[in-house]
């Protein structure tokens, strides 16, 4: 009998725990969100003067100083639609705003759409380098850094030019911020892409005063390309120039990313076109520190394959021959390597390459005193190459003799 008692008191306690169980109650349909995908940044641009003067007249006018530009999907999906003609329509929608703060810019957005812009899913976000160039990424970047929406995962680029140029694609069924993404993929295969930085990683730069070096993208007619790279300063987090792509990849040799990739150089003797294709590489740098000045020697070893090889009677197989290839591939790579260290001392006077990192390991007494002064102290200091290239693969044949 007692037992009786309980169970009306049972029944509901189940049936109050199954309401709970329902959903999340501040749930929306996917329908009726703004899914962005990639955000463009710009220098601030007003498209309508007439506008600008009236505002300024009434003495309301404020400072528009950024330009942002979202990605944004349609609710159709990653194809394109058709439309009666025959003619794609795109899978996406680019929408711009400007104003001086990056969250007042996105709830500006709700005065214009009936969909709120959903940040959870942004992959990537593009910075015009004229923007980069007046403001420090921490100013720029600080909404996305603390909205919890937002996730740390978000690579960050910047563009020499408009970065809006790079979220826009002539290929119907193409997303422009997912083929981005994808290029970033390739890096184990070319010498002049750099991983990709995500928000996290960025911030972590930014908290300990480095510079540091973003991936660049150019773009024109709707393509875009991964040229070079961005030199970020560590004290203003601003854009201070560029290093092309030969300058990148050496850098990428002295931090040890090599995965994947070419030297292309010619033989001495001949002339004539040779290849060198990385299989495997590695890199250390070692710092000494000798009547209180730096020094750095960076060691770098590779093996890979002779994948061209147009000079006449050049057989690989013979020592001779392989020596002389090595000799010149390692002579190149050295070249490479001395451009991108005059650029980092000698013109923008700054460390972006992490030999910093190996003083604060290495010297931890040391680098306490030059910390705050690193990238001088970095501009003076002297660093020596150690590179030893090996041609260990030349495919199935020894080498064919031509004319």
């Amino acid at each position: 009998m007692p037992r009786r008692k309980f169970r009306p008191l049972a029944y509901a306690s189940i049936v109050i725990m199954l309401a709970f169980q329902t959903g999340c109650w501040s749930s929306h349909e996917i329908e009726t969100q703004s899914i962005y995908v990639g955000l463009a940044m710009d220098i601030g641009e007003r498209a309508d003067i007439e506008q600008e003067m009236e505002e300024r007249s009434r003495g309301d006018y404020t400072k528009d100083a950024i330009t942002e530009t979202i990605q944004v999907l349609k609710p159709s999906g990653g194809g394109g639609e058709s439309t009666k003609s025959g003619e794609q329509k795109k899978p996406y929608l680019n929408i711009t705003q400007t104003g001086d703060s990056p969250f007042e810019i996105l709830r500006e957005l709700s005065l214009r759409t009936d969909r709120p812009p959903l940040g959870s899913h942004l992959k990537l976000i593009v910075i015009g380098s004229r923007l980069a160039q007046s403001y420090g990424l921490s100013r720029l970047l600080d909404f996305y850094l603390l909205d919890n929406d937002i996730r740390p995962s978000c690579l960050v680029f910047i563009s020499n030019g408009r970065a809006a140029k790079t979220l826009e694609t002539n290929v119907s069924e193409t997303i422009p911020a997912i083929r981005i993404l994808g290029i970033t993929d390739n890096y184990f295969r070319n010498l002049k892409l750099l991983p990709p930085v995500s928000l996290a990683r960025l911030e972590a730069f930014m908290r300990a005063d480095r510079s540091f070096l973003l991936q660049n993208i150019v773009s024109a007619e709707g393509e875009v390309k991964f040229a070079g790279a961005a030199v970020m300063d560590g004290k203003s987090k601003k854009l201070i120039g560029f290093l092309d792509e030969e300058e990148l990849s050496g850098i990428i040799w002295m931090m040890g990313k090599a995965r994947g990739g070419l030297i292309k150089s010619y033989d001495e003797q001949t002339k004539r076109l040779i290849t060198y294709e990385v299989v495997s590489s590695n890199a250390t740098i070692s710092s000494k520190v000798s009547g209180g000045r730096v020094s750095f020697r960076v060691k770098i070893e590779s093996e890979g394959r002779l994948i061209e090889n147009d000079v006449p009677g050049g057989v690989p197989s013979r020592k001779a021959f392989l020596k002389r290839v090595d000799e010149t591939f390692e002579k190149q790579l050295k070249m490479t390597l001395e451009r991108a260290l005059d650029k980092m001392q000698e013109q923008y006077g700054v460390d972006a390459a992490g030999f910093g990192d190996r003083v604060r390991i290495q010297h931890p007494r040391v680098w306490e005193k030059v910390k705050r002064e690193w990238d001088e102290t970095f501009r003076d200091s002297p660093v020596t190459f150690d590179v030893k290239l090996s041609v260990t693969d030349y495919g199935a044949s020894s080498g064919l003799v031509k004319e």
